[in-house]
């Protein structure tokens, strides 16, 4: 190890030293363990800062690195497989360090005033936890195999269960973690096996190089290496089976349809803890490991459109049940619940620059608007509900403008950093339907109905809480937040409106300008590495594996496809602020009727899954318990019995008196010849 690259570790294991100073020393610190909190992250985003300056600028080999830091196992011929513990930078765990490293930084130092200005307890317990999460993210992201990774992947989970749960002593947080653990626990399951299969197929888990498993599995569908597979199923559609096990891991973490239901109850949590769960940690986990594993996704066309479909599906349905929700971050849950279904819609679309670069504006966003969301409820003395709000724009300026920008950018507003994002998921789905893929078509259309949803929710959100008279006395004279709220919201207002500038790929096309940084980067790292965009083109265009082709729509189609989407955008946000935008708004969506408590209750998703495990999966538990306690013991016991039945009646003979043996001899001896006599004819 040279170089910076020698500090990648460090990356994560600063917060992890920052959870042990506030576990066992934070109640003696000033600040609880926060200023540990912050410098460990502020030192962990410096360090990511320098690692993806140093892929940016170096060339060949040293724009990456992979290497192993520890053996668990090493392969032999009883265990034809090694265990490891490494670390692999590419430009993809490079900018996922910084997202990281950024959001988890500013929401400790966020965290000064929404937790400890606002006098909770038990915040060493609460810092030691935001420690944990940014480390196990952190350490998932550099991870150089999938077992790694699982591990991490595991243990973001943990942490979201204890930092969702953090006010235990309420009666709504507890049963919120409960849920989020076991929603994303039945996913993981799928994961696991996912990961046991991939061992089993390919006797290794690296993400990266000659030896990985993507680049065994593209060399078995050429004939040119020799795999297992199983179920007596083709190379091809046993890889298509692995990558929808890992899938149903990406779908619980990444709150997909139908395990998305644990996202919106994980608001009862700490609004910092909100923000950094859904702009960079837990969820975005999930998309984050598609996209790592996009080498070996690239090979399965029934798995990309999977993916898209569900993508596309989840965008939709989320958005609907945002337009009638009440409670600020209530909206907030489910535009994420949208936004990563635009993310998992690119993925499986071929549009793998299109989501990480969706994933990175997302992630200032997102984070904007949660953290907004909680300089809101500071204000309100912890009120979340809406219609309780109004007329605090000119109360509180910079919440307002900095809510604004992350609410322009996310409803893809031009210009704004969501436009470009969200133009070019849509973009890149449209061409690569167009070109054969009918199922990515139904995606991008079920996308494209999303984005005039999203733009009516959001804007709704904002002239309910901002604009307008106020509707309560706390609204009209709130209470004043101070600099280590406003400063991270600043920093995020900034960036979500100039972030697009990173991959402006429609101003390339028209003017062939060379702004498409994003792609350029992620394109940029070694060749052996096999994961860099090119290679991934190759694998989607080649009709071997994807063969996903891309139609030509020409500047014309590039610019309908980008007014149709503006135009929907617009044609939402123009409704909300016809409906919304007034002194005394009324709640316009009661005109829904039944639709509307169809969309209160999510569809009555909870109530089926409620159903599923109470109506279904405990009446049929309970029969398996019978069936093992009648049948299965019962034939287990009846052995037993009739075994010890006989074990007396042996026993009863074996006296230990010689004469008794000596008679029982004679008498057998008496009988044997009887029976010979009579079936011998001998009498």
């Amino acid at each position: 190890m040279t170089g910076i690259y020698d500090l990648v570790p460090a990356i994560a294991l600063l917060p992890l030293v920052s959870f042990v100073v506030a576990l066992f020393a934070g109640k003696y610190l000033p600040k609880k363990g926060a200023l540990a909190g912050i410098a460990a992250t502020g030192g962990s985003l410096v360090l990511s800062l320098l690692v993806a300056l140093t892929v940016a600028t170096s060339d060949g080999a040293d724009a990456g690195y992979n290497e192993t830091l520890y053996t668990f196992l090493e392969g032999s011929s009883s265990a034809p497989f090694s265990l490891e513990l490494g670390v692999l930078v590419d430009p993809l765990s490079a900018l996922m360090l910084v997202i990281v490293s950024l959001i988890s930084f500013l929401v400790h130092v966020f965290s000064l005033g929404y937790m400890n200005d606002e006098g909770e307890t038990g915040l060493p317990r609460y810092y030691a936890g935001l420690g944990l999460f940014s480390f196990s993210m952190l350490a998932f992201v550099f991870a150089s195999n999938i077992l790694m990774a699982f591990m991490f992947f595991e243990l973001v989970g943990l942490c979201s269960y204890l930092l969702i749960g953090f006010w235990f002593r309420e009666a709504g947080p507890p049963s919120a973690a409960k849920k989020a653990f076991l929603v994303t626990r039945f996913g993981d399951y799928f994961f696991l096996v996912g990961v046991v299969a991939i061992f089993a197929t390919f006797g290794t888990g690296a993400f990266a190089g000659s030896e990985s498993f993507p680049h065994l599995a593209e060399q078995a569908l050429h004939g040119e290496h020799a795999v297992n597979t199983f179920l007596g199923l083709g190379e091809q559609a046993w890889f298509t089976v692995i990558g929808l096990l890992v899938l149903g891991g990406v779908m619980g973490k990444s709150a997909q349809f139908p395990l998305h239901t644990w996202l919106p109850d994980a608001m009862e949590g700490p609004t910092p803890v909100s923000a950094l769960i859904h702009a960079a940690t837990m969820v975005a986990a999930g998309v984050f490991l598609v996209a790592r594993m996009y080498g070996f996704y690239a090979l399965s066309p029934t798995a990309l459109g999977v993916i898209a479909f569900v993508g596309g599906f989840t965008a939709l349905f989320a958005a609907t049940m945002g337009v009638v929700k009440q409670e600020l971050k209530q909206v907030l849950a489910y535009s994420t619940i949208s936004q990563y279904g635009y993310m998992m819609l690119a993925l499986g679309g071929g549009g793998y620059v299109a989501a990480v670069f969706h994933l990175t504006t997302h992630a200032v966003f997102k984070a904007l608007l949660f953290l907004g969301a909680g300089s809101v409820i500071i204000a309100m003395h912890h009120n979340e509900n809406m219609w309780d709000m109004g007329g605090l724009k000119d109360r509180m300026p910079v919440t307002y403008w900095t809510f604004l920008a992350g609410s322009l950018a996310l409803a893809g507003i031009f210009p704004f950093a969501g436009f470009w994002s969200k133009d070019e998921v849509l973009y890149e789905t449209l061409i690569h339907g167009l070109g054969e893929s009918p199922l990515l078509l139904g995606g991008y259309t079920m996308g494209l109905l999303a984005v005039a949803f999203t733009g009516f929710y959001t804007f709704r959100m904002v002239f309910l809480t901002f604009h307008g008279k106020p509707r309560t006395e706390v609204a009209e004279d709130p209470e004043p937040v101070r600099w280590n709220v406003k400063g991270p919201l600043v920093v995020l207002g900034v960036l979500a409106t100039t972030l697009g500038a990173i991959n402006m790929v429609p101003i390339k096309k028209l003017t062939g300008a060379d702004i498409d940084y994003l792609h350029q980067f992620l394109d940029y790292g070694p060749e052996a590495f096999l994961t860099n965009v090119h290679h991934y083109g190759e694998l989607l265009e080649n009709p071997e594996f994807a063969g996903y082709g891309a139609a030509d729509i020409g500047t014309t189609g590039l610019l309908v496809s980008a007014a149709l989407s503006l135009g929907l955008a617009l044609a939402g946000a123009g409704l909300a602020y016809r409906l919304y935008n007034v002194p005394e708004p009324v709640e316009h969506t009661d005109r829904l009727g039944r639709l509307k408590t169809l969309l209160m209750h999510n569809y009555y998703q909870d109530e089926f899954q409620v159903w599923l495990a109470t109506g279904l999966t405990v009446p049929v538990a309970k029969a398996a318990d019978t069936f093992d306690q009648s049948i299965i013991d019962g034939v287990v016991d009846g052995i037993s019995t009739v075994s010890r039945f006989a074990g007396r009646g042996v026993r009863r003979i074996q006296t230990g008196v010689v004469r008794n043996y000596a008679a029982l001899l004679t008498l057998g001896l008496v009988l044997l010849v009887a029976f010979f006599g009579v079936t011998g004819g001998w009498f």
